[in-house]
Parts: structure tokens; sequence; C-alpha cells
């Protein structure tokens, strides 16, 4: 009696994945943002579970130690150290509910029309891997990243980098602990407003009543 691994694939398969749908539930459910971040990582190590399981060994590590590693602690120690008004946060929730939905709709009807044209009525890759490369997924995701899309990798780092700058500047805008430079001011500066030149009476008698006092 021989044992079938598919059948253990697909226990593995349906175990991530159900634990994974559950997770993100509770990532936008959950009250308290301290257990959202984490469920988020619970979400990360599923679908680190489940790129091993299709044989994608790289990019199962590198969420691993870059999201749950890296990002996920910094996540947790900004959430653990601000001080959340979280019932001001609620406030405007049914406000903006349903401009949410919408948008949701929108994602939704995107990722399914992916899907439909990737998968649907199709059987072999649309860009078929060669055969050097079959052996290393790694190699092959350079291949991907640096050579087919490196226009659209390059487009992404700079649109990283923008939002950035802009968080950056929002948190800095108008703070009274902020140290920042006007360069309109600067330029039209007047010499009249830096320096003013006051005249004063002598004070030399008051001096010389001080000193005779003193004898």
């Amino acid at each position: 009696m021989t044992f079938d691994t598919s059948i253990l694939f697909a226990g593995f398969f349906y175990a991530f994945a159900g634990l994974l749908v559950l997770s993100a539930l509770r990532v936008i459910t959950a009250r308290n943002p301290v257990h959202a971040a984490l469920f988020l990582v619970l979400a990360f190590f599923c679908a680190s579970g489940l790129w091993m399981l299709l044989k994608a060994e790289f990019l199962s590590l590198a969420l691993i130690l870059v999201y749950v590693g890296a990002v996920m602690v910094l996540f947790l120690f900004v959430v653990m150290m601000l001080d959340l008004d979280l019932e001001h946060l609620r406030r405007d929730f049914k406000k903006f509910l349903p401009v949410a939905f919408l948008m949701g709709a929108v994602i939704v009807l995107e990722l399914s029309i992916v899907l439909i044209r990737s998968f649907i009525g199709t059987s072999t890759p649309v860009q078929p891997m060669l055969e050097e490369m079959a052996t290393s997924n790694t190699q092959a995701l350079g291949m991907l990243i640096f050579v087919d899309y490196v226009y659209a990798f390059e487009v992404a780092g700079v649109i990283l980098l923008v939002a950035i700058i802009a968080a950056v500047a929002l948190t800095l805008r108008n703070r009274k602990d902020s140290k920042a430079q006007n360069i309109h001011e600067q330029v039209s500066v007047n010499s009249a407003d830096r320096m003013r030149i006051v005249k004063m009476d002598s004070d030399m008698n008051a001096k010389q009543d001080v000193r005779g006092e003193k004898k």
C-alpha cells in the first residue's frame, strides 16, 4: 500500500488557505490594532506556507524574513508606542462605509478580471520557463523582475519613494517642534526687518552718581 502524496498536499493547501482567509478577515475586523497586526503576521505565515507548497522557496523565505521579521515588527512597535484614539477613528466609520464598499467592489472586479483572463481556458503558461532556469526559481524571479518587467519594477520603486516623501511631509507639517526653511521669506528679506537702530540717552551721569555714593 503506497501513500498518495497528493492527499497530503491538498490537506496542507486547504489548511493554509483556510487560516489565511480567517486571519485576513480578523485583520480588518479586530478592534485592537495590536491584535490586527498579529493576525497579519499569521496571514503572512500562511501565505509563506502556500508559496512553499508551490515550490517558490525563495519567495516563501523572503516573506518570512522581510515582512514578518522586519516590517511587521516595526508595525507592532509603532502601534504599541502610539496612543491611538480608537473612538475618534471609529467616529466616521458609517459615514465612509458606502465609499469603502464601492472601492472594495472595484478591487474585487479587477482581481476577477485578472484571474479569469489568466487561468480560465488556459492549460499552459503564457511564457514557458527556460529549461536552464527551471531548477532555480530565484534565477527565474530575477530574470522576470530585472529583465522582462524592469520598467514596471522601477516605476513601482519611484511610486514608493514618492509615498515615503509624502508621508514624511504630512507628518512634519504645521508642527511646533519641527524646523523648516521658508525660501520665499529668506529671498525677500529686507534689512529694515533684520536690524533696528535705537537712540538712547547717555547714562554717564547715572554712573557718576553711583560712584559718588560708593565713596
